[in-house]
């Protein structure tokens, strides 16, 4: 009768850990334009930026639609530590930084896409960028980011061709 009860427990500590398991990867994919946004700055601050790195995909997959991402993954390998397609930081449009009053905007929601709106100051200048998101089967994604008369990102790209 013990072991009925010790694998009863075993069985149901081993389906609550599952459960507890698929919850956070649903409340990670369910994450919202904006928080999506702030944690790509977040990695960015603590030298995890997707960009210009050649070691993992899945780091700019987890910010970036599918097609963007394979854009900046073969812009950083084909670009072996020189400026490529990307110069500078991408998420200041800015080789230089001193950047203060920093905000990540409320995200404006039409359906599947998404625009959030981030301002700072650079060196005493006022900026926007805008991320464009469209919300896909893993979640929010970045589709493109306007940088505004320094065009959008993906033209930076088409620009190169």
């Amino acid at each position: 009768m013990k072991k009925v009860k010790l694998y009863g427990f075993i069985t149901l500590l081993i389906f609550g850990a599952a459960t507890i398991a698929a919850a956070q990867t649903a409340a990670a994919k369910a994450k919202s334009p904006d928080a999506l946004v702030a944690d790509l700055y977040k990695a960015h601050n603590a030298n995890r930026s997707p960009f210009f790195q050649t070691r993992s995909r899945t780091r700019i997959y987890q910010y970036f639609e599918k097609d963007l991402a394979d854009l900046i993954w073969k812009d950083a390998v084909t670009s072996k530590g020189e400026v490529g397609v990307i110069e500078g930081d991408p998420l200041y449009a800015a080789q230089d930084m001193k950047i203060k009053k920093f905000a990540i905007g409320k995200p404006t929601i039409d359906g599947n896409k998404a625009k959030v709106p981030v301002t700072f100051e650079n060196f005493g200048q006022k900026k926007t960028i805008v991320f464009v998101m469209i919300n896909g089967s893993s979640g929010w994604r970045i589709h493109d980011i306007d940088y505004g008369e320094q065009g959008t990102m993906r033209s930076w790209f088409k620009e190169s061709r």
